[in-house]
């Protein structure tokens, strides 16, 4: 799997496909793929890779079909309760000023439209803990994988659209609750340190193979497609998979 080593964990907008040695054809025939969706709810930039790819795989219907998973990554995975205010974190993690994070928060606004997603237009105002979230996709997955498709969305929707707190069991539970799982079961999770151990687990399997970014999107286990891309991005890269894992 070819990967890109960052010094920190980034949340990143799209890298250009040619540095990830994705050639770029067609493929002859329907083809299933694993995708593996490593990502974080605290990253505006998985929001826009998410809706980009589920715009390449439906211009790709009859040709290229899915296994999607989402995989656990923190940004900030040693966020003290009550997280951060967002100015004074990008300033410390990237030495942004405000004046180029406001740019950024532009692009993103502008991205996250051509995906169909709607960011809250002040922006996040503090960046929290997400793993409790992290939690709740893992349990997801072993429920219904369609469930924890819906779920990543209600959650991202809530922190990114709507600038909640994944810290609150009450944001987490509503999510729940509003992709039809069960909301009894996810309040024991999360009174529990249940799918804890699971969680860092595959967190620190994803470290290990060179995962500092997101969105990272694995194919077949092989082909890293890092970076929120262009739907375009994603449809040549996948149809280009499809026609490999063929021959």
């Amino acid at each position: 799997m070819t990967t890109l080593i960052q010094t920190h964990r980034r949340c990143g907008g799209p890298i250009r496909p040619e540095a990830r040695g994705i050639l770029l054809e067609s493929a002859a025939m329907t083809t299933t793929l694993k995708i593996d969706f490593v990502s974080d709810i605290s990253c505006p930039w998985c929001a826009v890779g998410l809706g980009a790819l589920e715009q390449a795989l439906d211009a790709l219907k009859g040709e290229v079909s899915a296994e999607l998973h989402f995989q656990p990554f923190e940004l900030n995975p040693q966020m003290p309760p009550g997280g951060q205010d967002i100015t004074e974190h990008l300033t410390e993690k990237y030495g942004s000023t405000p004046e180029q994070q406001a740019q950024i928060r532009e692009t993103i606004r502008q991205r996250g439209a051509e995906v169909g997603f709607t960011f809250r237009p002040a922006g996040r105002g503090r960046i929290w803990n997400s793993f409790n979230a992290h939690r709740l996709l893992h349990w997801a997955s072993l429920e219904d994988a369609a469930k924890q498709v819906a779920l990543k969305k209600a959650l991202l929707a809530a922190y990114q659209g709507r600038g909640e707190s994944p810290e609150s069991p009450e944001v987490l539970l509503a999510a729940v609750a509003e992709v039809g799982l069960n909301q009894a079961r996810a309040r024991e999770i999360l009174a529990s340190d249940e799918y804890a151990a699971e969680v860092r687990q595959q967190e620190q399997f994803y470290q290990r193979a060179g995962i500092h970014s997101v969105p990272a999107v694995i194919i077949n286990d092989r082909h890293l497609i890092s970076g929120g891309q262009p739907a375009a991005v994603f449809e040549q890269a996948l149809r280009q998979i499809a026609a490999q894992a063929e021959a």
